[in-house]
């Protein structure tokens, strides 16, 4: 059965479900790429996929093309993401229209970073400043769309103090949101904490735990620059030990998988950088297995 919504599909499995993110590529090069990725990645059986967001001019057309080729690839549902970044309200409404023109029946609604070089966010003229207006803005634009949210295990950079960052998030569920996605994390117990902090302060809906595989330290590190996500001692040890980093990072990902399955989690969603080879590594395949109905053909 195909869904366009992904509270559609969340309520109609009793397993966890395995997602990928995406990001638009900045060329036709560019997509070629990305589209022989998303063929090699077919065996391996997705429930959905969401793609990042460029703001302004081509950047946007280029993430609403990339939207179009993960639905013609056979992606669905697909989730497209949104940000407040550098956007007025009506530019917000023309782009909400454009992608529920494709079809897509989900936004991941998100405030944004600041642009590269600016220290603190500022909200576009006639912009919003917080994630929780955008989820407003789109379910009274269009209450058939379902919208997600993110959510952050080890808080926000933002944030103060974790129950300031969960009152946050507890808002932006109060506005409307259907779902979470967290921020990347490599220490289970953190997503745990988290969940049960969330589900304490009444956020009700499904928590999806986000991923990285973490196949060199160098890439760890700059993916989690910017963020409060910690690098557990034990996986930085044995990436910094390791004859082969990737299957090392690719074994602490397959021991999150099977912890986070054996806790219940509603989904795992995997950010894989367009690359299919860590998705296809032998390594997963086990783990992956556990999500029942995706394992590799």
């Amino acid at each position: 059965m195909r869904f366009t919504r992904v509270t559609e599909l969340l309520s109609a499995v009793s397993r966890p479900t395995l997602s990928l993110e995406f990001y638009p590529p900045k060329d036709l090069v560019g997509f070629g790429v990305l589209g022989g990725a998303i063929e090699r990645m077919k065996p391996v059986r997705t429930d959905f996929a969401s793609c990042t967001y460029g703001a302004g001019g081509s950047r946007r057309d280029f993430s609403l093309a990339a939207l179009e080729l993960l639905l013609k690839m056979g992606f669905s549902p697909v989730i497209a993401h949104l940000t407040c970044v550098g956007s007025s309200r009506a530019d917000l409404e023309e782009t909400v229209a454009r992608i529920h023109a494709l079809g897509i029946r989900n936004i991941m609604a998100l405030r944004g970073d600041p642009p590269q070089g600016e220290a603190a966010f500022v909200p576009a003229a006639g912009g919003f400043a917080h994630a929780s207006d955008l989820v407003r803005l789109v379910k009274s634009l269009r209450p058939d769309m379902d919208v997600g949210v993110a959510g952050y295990p080890e808080c926000h950079p933002e944030s103060p103090d974790v129950a300031s960052d969960i009152a946050r998030l507890k808002g932006k569920v109060d506005a409307g949101a259907d779902f979470v996605t967290t921020q990347l994390f490599y220490d289970t117990d953190a997503f745990l904490r988290f969940r049960q902090r969330a589900v304490a302060a009444g956020v009700a809906v499904p928590i999806l735990a986000g991923l990285m595989p973490p196949t060199s330290l160098k890439g760890i590190e700059r993916a989690v620059a910017l963020s409060r996500v910690t690098v557990p001692d034990a996986l930085r040890k044995a990436l910094s030990e390791a004859a082969d980093p990737e299957e090392t990072g690719l074994a602490w990902l397959e021991g999150q998988i099977e912890r986070l399955v054996r806790e219940g989690v509603a989904g795992i969603h995997l950010y894989i950088l367009n690359r299919a080879r860590p998705l296809l590594h032998p390594r997963l395949a086990r783990a992956l297995s556990l999500l029942r109905g995706n394992s590799i053909a």
